[in-house]
């Protein structure tokens, strides 16, 4: 095929970083009205690429070919003038600006040649919002909005520049199976009037639901492309991580055992005063994964941060082995044996100017044998750091010594876990845990949380992958505003009932799951 027959051709791209060659000689070509899939383990430099592409890198050898027409792309100014627009895996957004602000930033609108004309955009946004389903407050400042709200004022941002070439970063990673499935529909309304799409995504069956083409990267190194229609998700799993990966998860039956999570009558508001959580109550035992699903910003995020201490309740008790923590400080939580694997990793998880030795430390550098008297240990902290990534496959240029903002975000989310499964804790609350996350590393982690279990702890996990929840966990409660519409075992429901108690149209087993499980919090011991 001629050159002037995609809309994109990129050629022998290499990039280097310290310590990493992250694009190796790729070439990637991209056909208009297609949507290409870019498939990789983490760190395979997916980002890389598309960050190269839209112009926030430059490439240190290749060419880029735009309609036929080779191109110098310094910027992104330059690539929306180009007509590229990307959705980032992390957000680039300002908290404190509103949604309408944060899409014109940078494409005002102007009216008497003189004032930034809010109100037009406004409308615009408000449009494109209803246009495409997406829900969107155009007033709603960011630090208010949900992770999965930020990730569709993201998409917006670049739709109301007109893109006719988007990539989209991992953009499925925090929304519901229902939402995926809209923006799914969505591509290929894009598609249908002549955009062209780069999909960046971990997730093969959306691969297989929507995609044309895809491109498979390992290690920096393009390892094929092909037809969708012509493989299947072993072939790709085989590609993209170089093995056979087990697709579902291997787990004996739970034993569960004494209560180690006790919630009774929850009450937390949100940041606009609202009841995110309104009453409530659930019980985890030791040797037993418990799933929560339901659909964003039901008040999952405040049940999470509640647990972990990151926002003060307004009524009702947590009570963690045996210890009231309603008002404990964070510090304390942990000490009892809370690990906490927050769904947002840069905002709660990682210090980014940090490095990863520095972050992989933060729970324990207080005391021995990380530190004396005050003094840090750094070279333990550093050999630590060594063994964990060495453990849980976290790839880094300078090794302990990167800045956690330099890790890829897989790999950032990676640094995590190691982190919190160090610590040994009885009770793990994993918050999307496997965002963004490769194959592989997503089968590594649920078998580490299995293993968890299977020792006598007790795992928490709030997830909107439903698939991910029905697999690990062990019984399933299902929230809605702010309550629990339904307690089944995962083995005795499937989606559909789930998505019925997830819209609240059903609701099952709760109140005798409760009576014979919950009952009050313990009373073996007092406050933290």
């Amino acid at each position: 095929m001629k050159t002037d027959e995609y809309v994109v051709e990129m050629r022998g791209i290499s990039k280097r970083f310290p310590g990493i060659l992250a694009n190796d000689r790729v070439n990637l070509s991209l056909k208009k009205g297609e949507i290409l899939a870019l498939l990789g383990e983490n760190g395979a430099g997916k980002s890389t690429l598309m960050s190269i592409l839209f112009g926030f890198y430059h490439a240190d050898e290749g060419q880029i070919f735009i309609r036929g027409k080779e191109e110098k792309i310094n910027s992104p100014n330059k690539a929306y003038d180009l007509g590229i627009g990307m959705v980032h895996q992390h957000f680039q957004l300002i908290d404190n600006f509103t949604v309408t602000e944060n899409i014109m930033l940078g494409n005002e609108s102007v009216k008497n040649a003189l004032f930034v004309d809010e109100a037009t955009a406004r409308e615009k946004v408000r449009k494109l919002s209803e246009q495409y389903g997406l829900n969107i407050n155009p007033d709603a400042r960011i630090e208010d909005c949900s992770v999965g709200m930020q990730q569709r004022v993201e998409i917006l941002k670049v739709l109301y520049r007109n893109a006719d070439i988007i990539i989209l970063d991992e953009p499925t990673a925090v929304l519901t199976p229902q939402e995926i499935d809209e923006l799914m529909v969505i591509l290929r309304n894009f598609t249908a009037e002549g955009k062209s799409i780069i999909l960046i995504t971990h997730k093969l069956r959306e691969i297989m639901q929507v995609a044309d083409r895809v491109t498979v990267l390992r290690r920096g190194k393009m390892t094929g492309t092909l037809n969708v229609r012509d493989t299947n998700e072993d072939e790709l799993a085989r590609l993209m991580v170089g093995r056979h990966v087990n697709f579902k998860v291997d787990k004996s039956p739970a034993k569960p055992g004494h209560p180690v999570l006790e919630i009774q009558d929850l009450v937390v508001r949100d940041a606009r005063k609202l009841k995110a959580v309104d009453g409530f109550t659930l019980t985890v035992h030791a040797g037993e994964i418990v799933g929560i699903a339901g659909v964003d910003g039901n008040g999952q995020e405040e049940l999470v941060q509640a647990i972990a201490g990151l926002m003060p309740i307004e009524s009702g008790h947590i009570v963690l082995d045996g210890h009231d923590i309603s008002e404990a400080k964070v510090r304390e939580r942990n000490e009892i044996g809370l690990g906490h694997i927050p769904a947002d990793r840069q905002k709660y998880g990682l210090i980014m100017d940090f490095t990863l030795a520095e972050n992989m430390a933060l729970k324990s550098y207080f005391k021995a044998p990380l530190s004396k008297r005050g003094v840090l240990n750094r070279p333990l902290i550093r050999s630590q750091a060594e063994e964990l990534s060495k453990t849980f496959d976290v790839r880094s240029g300078e090794g302990p010594l990167s800045l956690a903002r330099m890790l890829s975000g897989g790999n950032q989310q990676k640094a995590i876990i190691a982190r919190e499964f160090a610590t040994n804790p009885v009770l793990m609350v994993a918050a999307q845990p496997t965002r963004g996350l490769d194959v592989g590393a997503i089968e590594y982690i649920h078998r580490r949380l299995v293993e968890l279990r299977d020792e006598g702890k007790a795992i928490l996990l709030v997830s909107f992958e439903l698939d991910e929840v029905m697999n690990l966990s062990d019984r399933i409660a299902v929230i809605y505003e702010g309550r629990v519409s339904g307690l089944v075992n995962a083995g005795e429901s499937d989606e559909r009932e789930l998505g019925l108690m997830m819209s609240g149209s059903l609701h099952k087993g709760v109140e005798s799951a409760e009576e014979k499980n919950a009952a009050t919090p313990s009373e073996k011991g007092g406050k933290a």
